[in-house]
């Protein structure tokens, strides 16, 4: 297999190993295996992945101190984090597929530390997760632990299959290309692209275009299923020779009698391989962007789901009594005359709004009245309540 700088092994650099012509689907891609990234994913963590798990980092830590001692799990290989702080936070940035972490004590932090910082590597399986203290996950291999007061989470690195590693020191792996999403500029220019086209004769270009893709000299960031991707929409057979696909790229050329409008439509509706390698990873990554909304708001109860408390009874008066207390007395003369039946003396009195006596019982019949001993019935005679 065709590895990164220092990495040896499909497995030990997180890729998923090549089947045979037979095992792979119509795209050239080979199984994936699932992983618990952040946020989830069914792939493994490339460049992508690890740049939505450093902005996951960054988003739930922003307002999160931590305190203590950086725990490690006694079956992790990985070196120990040599670093105790009262109070410090975190911050994460990536580059490729690796994911930098910066502890940064806080003024007046006991005991005195600088600064550290942590190159992670997830493999095939890691990721970040954010949990209580007292519900840690199963395969969390290193522990950041928030400082009390306050209830109290972990931090914690998840690595199922254990290929992840982190070192000390925070230096990114020398000898990798630069990161295709994040620093694309240097990969779309010299010496980046021109050092891939450049540098076809290396023996990294004898091997098929589905494994050179994986080398993270030149495409730092691209993965299993992210290669599959680029080689399905251009069709191009997985297994095609890599130095002859490349070259055809020196020979593309845009006409010199196209604008410049002209040129960048061209451009945007017709690819190249190098170009899919920063646009497919965006595509990824925004994506991601929406997953992870479309997931908060469906953890936050709905305007139907709220049980609101009803509001107690208002002891102030009403506009109406407001109005009319603040309102002058009128006059004799400043009173208007009586329009409508009920401010005719004469006309019946309308009995006000309230329970009415005899209302009629469940059943739908009315109860009988019950008169008086020195009140006279007001009922005529002949006729019985009903």
């Amino acid at each position: 297999m065709v590895g990164g700088p220092g990495e040896s092994g499909s497995e030990c650099r997180g890729e998923a190993p090549l089947n045979v012509p037979g095992q792979r689907d119509s795209r050239g891609q080979g199984g994936d295996e699932k992983s618990q990234t952040l946020p989830p994913s069914l792939r493994m963590p490339e460049g992508p992945e690890l740049h939505l798990a450093s902005q996951f980092v960054n988003d739930a830590c922003r307002t999160l101190v931590f305190g203590g001692c950086v725990e490690k799990s006694s079956v992790s290989r990985n070196p120990e984090v040599p670093f105790e702080s009262s109070a410090y936070r975190i911050s994460a940035s990536a580059r490729g597929k690796e994911l930098r972490l910066t502890l940064s004590p806080l003024p007046g932090a006991q005991p005195p530390q600088e600064p550290l910082a942590l190159v992670f590597r997830f493999g095939m399986s890691g990721s970040f997760q954010l949990v209580p203290r007292e519900e840690l996950p199963r395969h969390a291999h290193l522990r950041f632990y928030t400082a009390p007061p306050g209830r109290q989470l972990a931090l914690c690195f998840v690595d199922i299959r254990r290929f992840g590693h982190w070192d000390l020191g925070g230096k990114w792996q020398p000898g990798r290309g630069p990161c295709v999403l994040q620093e694309y500029e240097q990969f779309r220019l010299c010496p980046s692209r021109e050092n891939v086209l450049r540098n076809l004769s290396d023996k990294a270009f004898d091997r098929p275009i589905c494994e050179a893709l994986l080398d993270q000299r030149f495409f730092n960031g691209i993965g299993n299923y992210l290669r599959a991707e680029i080689l399905y929409r251009l069709k191009i057979p997985p297994f095609e020779k890599a130095r002859s696909v490349l070259e055809a790229l020196q020979q593309r050329r845009p006409s010199p009698e196209l604008t410049l409008s002209q040129k960048i439509k061209a451009k945007l509706q017709n690819p190249d391989l190098l170009e899919l390698c920063h646009s497919v990873p965006k595509e990824v990554v925004q994506l991601g962007r929406k997953s992870r909304k479309k997931k908060s708001k469906a953890t936050q109860p709905s305007p139907e789901d709220r049980v609101e408390d009803p509001p107690p009874p208002s002891k102030a008066p009403s506009r109406a009594r407001r109005a009319k207390r603040d309102l002058p007395e009128r006059t004799a003369t400043q009173r208007p005359e009586a329009t409508s039946f009920q401010q005719d003396p004469e006309a019946p009195k309308i009995p006000k709004k309230g329970r009415r006596k005899g209302r009629q019982a469940a059943s739908g019949q009315h109860r009988p009245r019950k008169a008086k001993a020195d009140t006279p019935s007001l009922e005529p005679e002949g006729t019985s309540a009903s």
